[in-house]
């Protein structure tokens, strides 16, 4: 918001005022910003933004000293949204979606590592325009109930009421979730006084500490396990259901057994809750701990490959059981179609119909059991090293490998 190429002369009071201008520009950009990525998208909300500052102090002249800069740019954003929908209605483009709230989701921050974050768009599609208003500005742009009455021209205590309501409602479509999510935005934004809401006690509540408890627990002994500090915390990201969570890792064809994934220090999973056809409660879970186990090993080391990621991630979580692994490899160990390790860094839907997953697995478990975990440790840090750490070829090691399975599986 430079005014380096302007010559005019600038006197002491514009001065000032410009002064304050550039104060609240670096107060309130990311506010702004946020509020236009939610009506239309991250493409478009920087330009957007720029184009909302710009308006204003080419309008500074009309700000009154004693109102609420804030509220005075937060119409001016609102007018700038409304005029990119007519101008897109009149290029006869499809408007973005007003009410497009896929990304946001509310968090609990539970353990020292792990953020758990559960997704709440498709519950917030369900209110009213204007309760998801009011609850985006508080909760997502963090404005006061001030701030958010002259917003939308009601009463403060009307907003707060209101905001009350659409929490209500919002618990109710959250089903399973609803009372978590709920007081985590209570938490944060402080409208009521815990006393004064009526949070059920039913059988879920239990469910939700359980998967809590399980995730705090492991991380921290995962984490010990392969000496490594995380270089940041994990967060963990939970969609309401497979089509939900398919859609929003751009995998809407994915098939049903694909259930998490990880992008950066993010845990993507379905909630246990509603796993889908080919998973259960238990097996969301224990796939939770193997995305968190994948996403330190690779923290430890970004080149270690698939198999030793997919591997340690299967062998902490055991969410496979010996007689499943059993049952799925042992003809493909009995007529000696074993991939080679090299195999296992497949990154397409086949890495499942190759065994891929128990194949890793039983790579971790012969290491583990043959050379010791300070061996699988060393291969996670120097996992291309082979007569380094084993004293012998990678060739040399797979061969050693196979009679293991052989003998493992009684062939």
């Amino acid at each position: 918001m430079s005014g380096a190429n302007d010559n005019r002369p600038v006197y002491p009071d514009e001065q000032s005022m410009i002064e304050k201008f550039e104060q609240c520009y670096e107060q309130y950009r990311s506010r702004i910003r946020s509020y236009i990525s939610l009506k239309t998208n991250a493409a478009a909300a920087e330009d957007l933004t720029q184009q909302v500052f710009l308006k204003a102090i080419e309008n500074l002249h009309a700000f009154k000293e004693n109102a609420s800069f804030f509220t005075w740019i937060f119409k001016i954003a609102e007018n700038t949204v409304k005029n990119e929908y007519r101008s897109l209605a009149r290029k006869k483009d499809m408007p973005y979606d007003f009410t497009n709230y896929e990304s946001q989701s509310v968090s609990l921050d539970f353990a020292k590592y792990v953020e758990i974050r559960i997704d709440i768009g498709s519950a917030l599609n369900k209110l009213k325009e204007l309760d998801q208003q009011i609850i985006s500005l508080r909760f997502f742009l963090d404005c006061t109930l001030s701030e958010i009455a002259n917003i939308v021209g009601m009463r403060e205590s009307a907003v707060k009421n209101r905001l009350y309501r659409s929490l209500e409602k919002l618990r109710t479509e959250l089903k399973e979730w609803g009372d978590i999510a709920v007081m985590s935005i209570l938490d944060m934004i402080s409208i009521v006084n815990k006393n004064e809401v009526v949070v059920s006690r039913d059988p879920f509540e239990k469910v939700h500490q359980d998967l809590f408890r399980a995730l705090k627990e492991n991380v921290e002994r995962i984490a010990s396990k392969y000496k490594h500090r995380p270089s940041c915390k994990t967060i963990i990201e939970i969609y309401p259901d497979l089509p939900t969570f398919h859609q929003a890792v751009g995998e809407a064809d994915a098939p049903n057994w694909f259930m998490g994934t990880y992008e950066g220090n993010r845990l993507k999973i379905v909630s246990p809750l509603n796993s889908g056809p080919e998973h259960t409660y238990e097996s969301i879970i224990k796939s939770t701990l193997h995305l968190y186990t994948m996403w330190l090993i690779e923290d430890i080391n970004a080149t270690a490959p698939k198999w030793v990621r997919q591997g340690i991630g299967g062998y902490e979580a055991k969410q496979m059981t010996e007689e499943y692994i059993a049952n799925t490899t042992a003809d493909a160990v009995r007529r000696g179609e074993i991939p080679e390790f090299l195999e296992f860094n497949n990154d397409t839907w086949d890495f499942e119909t190759m065994k891929g997953f128990q194949f890793s697995y039983l790579i971790v478990e012969f290491i583990t059991e043959s050379y010791g975990l300070d061996t699988l440790n060393q291969v996670i840090r120097d996992p291309y090293d082979f007569n380094g750490i084993f004293k012998c070829s990678e060739s040399e090691l797979r061969e050693q490998w196979i009679p293991y399975m052989k003998k493992k599986f009684n062939i």
